[in-house]
């Protein structure tokens, strides 16, 4: 099993935060992991972007230039990163903020009203947790109870009021991207 991830967007959405989970979940379920941040000159609204390897196997570099799945938060994001996915890839974008729909077919693509459904269930900034939702149900390389973990270990100054939150928006993502497959499935 090898998953190579690239999670895009502007500075301030906790682009390096869902990397960070990611690859710490990995490391829980004992899985070979890397994790790469990138930012832009900017300090806050600048870009984003971290790549996350995870790997049965040891992983030989952790550079990724074709990923299996981008997450991307904006729309600079998803035009930068999209073209590289290999194909049968996946590609989850935040539609709160993008406004085109992306046109490949020969990957899965998945739109999540991350922002929208961040500010229903109480604070935006849980954006990044409804797109690591969707991409939990839709690849399933670490498990929910992971990712849990991980945030309450890589998060512990979060009271636990947000953590809950972030819980929530976690499971709200996993809950929207499996109805989005369900929905895809019984089309083709």
């Amino acid at each position: 099993m090898l998953e190579e991830i690239i999670i895009a967007g502007f500075g301030g959405q906790g682009i390096m935060v869902m990397g960070r989970l990611l690859a710490h979940a990995g490391m829980v379920e004992g899985r070979n992991v890397s994790w790469i941040p990138s930012y832009g000159p900017e300090m806050r609204g600048g870009t984003a972007n971290c790549c996350v390897v995870i790997s049965s196997d040891p992983i030989g570099s952790p550079v990724v230039a074709e990923p299996d799945t981008v997450i991307a938060m904006n729309r600079p994001s998803l035009e930068k990163f999209a073209p590289s996915i290999k194909p049968s890839g996946l590609l989850i974008y935040n539609s709160s903020l993008i406004d085109i729909v992306p046109e490949r077919q020969d990957i899965t693509v998945i739109a999540v009203r991350a922002s929208g459904i961040a500010s229903e269930l109480g604070d935006i900034r849980a954006a990044n947790m409804v797109a690591l939702g969707a991409y939990l149900r839709a690849r399933g390389v670490v498990s929910r109870e992971a990712v849990v973990d991980s945030i309450r270990a890589v998060m512990p100054k979060l009271s636990q009021s947000l953590i809950d939150l972030n819980v929530k928006a976690l499971d709200k993502g996993m809950d929207i991207a499996g109805d989005q497959l369900m929905i895809s499935e019984s089309i083709s």
